[in-house]
């Protein structure tokens, strides 16, 4: 077995809310330390930029969104002391597995040589050529977090992002890869179209608290249509792009600010229940990620409406907002050790595979 290293992850996710990065050791199978971690916010003007960026692919002009996700991750990135290697997910704006593709803006090269440090980047991309949903791509790293916690049962992972992925885990299972180890899927649009509602209305970055969602109803109506989509009738794997449910804020143009907060709300945590039907036996308890679990409205919707505690994965002593960040440390190591990073029950690809690419300083790079 190869010795352990110190990996420093980096994630940017569809909320588009800033850059976190988190140190994690690791030897590719056990979570071994967790180390410090950075949030590095986006400001007003590089929101924007990254925003208008969404949906376009490679050959589009995506000059000023490069320079603003390279000058944001070099500045959360930078300083941090006895990383090994860094895993770089870059920034989504584009995801179509059973067309297109998977496009996630960022350049390893780049950054590598910025960081003098080894970059493993392009997670997605094998997966999604090997016949694979891409995404989600933090189960593997679920399943180890489990053993770390000491959880011997059934459980699940669920992160609440710009959209919800949902991750069944089995921690008798000794690998990530062996068959029924692992369950995953996107489960529905979470804070994204929150978020853009508030912008729109308020001109907020995001429903603090669920303070605006709190004040209002839920319209059933709204929501009856919502669950009419037919995605929710898929069977996972299955994955989602961020505005693939754009159709939410159009189910809630005439209702009040405060009833609309509250129907996307319920919207979001009705998709998991809908989710949390699809697991092979129910889990004893539902770990929540992201920043959804900071919404307590969000959060007391899920527990009245399924039969497992729900509870943030601090109750685990896990650190519920760097989390992802720590998820591509990880599986940077998994890659330059030549292990999958993802299997036929995470993204529905045909046999356990390794993604990523890497880039070494001073711009030789080889595949993994």
């Amino acid at each position: 077995m190869k010795p352990p290293l110190w990996a420093l992850g980096a994630m940017s996710g569809t909320s588009l809310d800033g850059v976190d990065a988190a140190m994690i050791q690791t030897d590719g199978r056990r979570i071994l330390a967790f180390g410090p971690s950075r949030y590095r916010a986006y400001t007003t003007s590089e929101r924007a930029v990254l925003k208008g960026a969404l949906g376009r692919w490679p050959g589009d002009d995506l000059t000023e969104a490069a320079r603003v996700l390279h000058s944001a991750h070099l500045a959360a990135l930078g300083g941090f002391e006895g990383a090994g290697i860094v895993g770089f997910h870059g920034q989504t704006l584009a995801h179509d597995p059973g067309g297109r593709g998977t496009h996630q803006l960022g350049d390893g090269d780049a950054l590598a040589d910025a960081l003098g440090l080894p970059v493993v980047w392009d997670f997605r991309s094998a997966d999604v050529a090997l016949g694979g949903q891409g995404a989600p791509l933090a189960p593997f790293f679920h399943h180890a977090c489990a053993v770390w916690a000491g959880i011997t049962t059934p459980c699940a992972f669920l992160n609440l992002g710009g959209v919800g992925n949902l991750t069944w885990v089995d921690p008798r299972k000794a690998a990530p890869e062996e068959e029924g180890a692992l369950l995953a899927f996107d489960t529905g649009p979470a804070n994204a179209p929150i978020n853009d509602l508030v912008a729109e209305r308020r001109g907020w970055s995001y429903d603090r608290d669920g303070a605006l969602a709190r004040q209002g109803q839920v319209e059933d109506g709204a929501l009856e249509l919502f669950l009419d989509e037919g995605y929710f009738l898929m069977m996972p794997p299955k994955s989602l792009d961020r505005d693939d449910f754009s159709l939410m804020l159009d189910l809630v143009r005439e209702l009040s600010d405060a009833d609309a907060a509250a129907t996307m709300t319920g919207m979001a945590a009705a998709a998991v229940m809908r989710g949390m039907e699809h697991c092979p036996e129910p889990p004893d308890r539902l770990l929540v990620t992201g920043g959804g679990r900071r919404n307590p409205v969000m959060m007391q919707m899920l527990a009245a409406g399924l039969d497992c505690p729900v509870e943030p994965v601090e109750a685990v002593g896990l650190d519920g907002d760097m989390l992802e960040a720590q998820a591509f440390g990880y599986l940077a190591v998994r890659v330059m050790q030549g292990l999958p990073t993802s299997a036929p029950g995470t993204t529905g690809v045909a046999a356990p595979v390794g993604g990523g690419q890497i880039s070494r300083p001073e711009k030789s790079q080889c595949r993994a």
